[in-house]
């Protein structure tokens, strides 16, 4: 091969080649990290009611690394949505050193096991917040669905005058719910099985019961819903009389 001057020469371009673009990575790997390539603006978009504008550039600033080629934007989306109060971010690079930054909020929509919040789309997440919200509680990848049923629920309920204040679902799938009226608090014991046909059933006979014994002064404090046929229903005070055998 010593002896072949072609293929010598082949090599040797080919060398040449390998060299001249190796250099030009470097230089540009080079280039892309210099600062007349860092971000010097960013733009914070969306409507914000809790994530405060200046806290969330100053994330930005510290923990974002990289310039307008170098940014790992998956990494930096991960950064931003740990921030409480943000439930998405869109990053979009301008050219130069410009960053636009566009963010989604968590709207609450209730507590969750009194450590949390669950959010509109049933997402959980931790953030201050002393607004007034339901009270859900349950297991956690099951968020989304107790978030549902108080919807449905409520819309149930709302022309009975009854406000849903909680919504529990067990371990073992039972679910319970809490609504407050002009009557006081009342607790609904649905179960497991059908439990929106149950309610359903309640609500159609409100009136002629719960709302008869309301009215005439008899508050109800707890329904168990769980019979087929009917519920039984508790009024607070009551002690049932234990006969005495003879």
């Amino acid at each position: 091969m010593w002896d072949d001057a072609k293929q010598l020469d082949a090599i040797a371009k080919a060398l040449t080649l390998a060299s001249v673009a190796l250099l030009l990575w470097a230089m540009t790997a080079w280039a892309a990290r210099q600062s007349p390539f860092e971000f010097r603006e960013i733009v914070v978009r969306g409507s914000l009611a809790h994530v405060d504008s200046v806290q969330l550039e100053t994330a930005i600033r510290r923990e974002l690394s990289g310039t307008f080629f170098t940014m790992n934007l998956d990494e930096a989306l991960s950064t931003l949505t740990k921030l409480p109060w943000v439930r998405n971010v869109a990053l979009r690079r301008q050219w130069p050193q410009r960053l636009e930054v566009t963010v989604e909020e968590h709207v609450p929509f209730g507590r969750w096991n009194d450590t949390a919040l669950v959010d509109t789309f049933g997402g959980v997440f931790t953030a201050e917040y002393d607004g007034a919200l339901p009270q859900f509680s349950g297991p956690r990848e099951r968020a989304a669905e107790v978030a549902d049923r108080y919807r449905e629920a409520q819309a149930a309920l709302a022309p009975l005058g009854l406000e849903i204040e909680a919504v529990r679902l067990s371990a073992r799938g039972g679910w319970q719910i809490t609504a407050k009226g002009t009557a006081g608090r009342i607790a609904l014991d649905l179960g497991r099985d059908e439990p929106a046909a149950r309610l359903e059933h309640f609500v159609a006979v409100y009136e002629r019961t719960i709302g008869t014994l309301a009215r005439a002064g008899t508050r109800i404090e707890h329904v168990d819903l769980r019979y087929r046929n009917g519920f039984a229903a508790r009024v607070p005070g009551f002690r049932e009389r234990v006969r005495k055998k003879v």
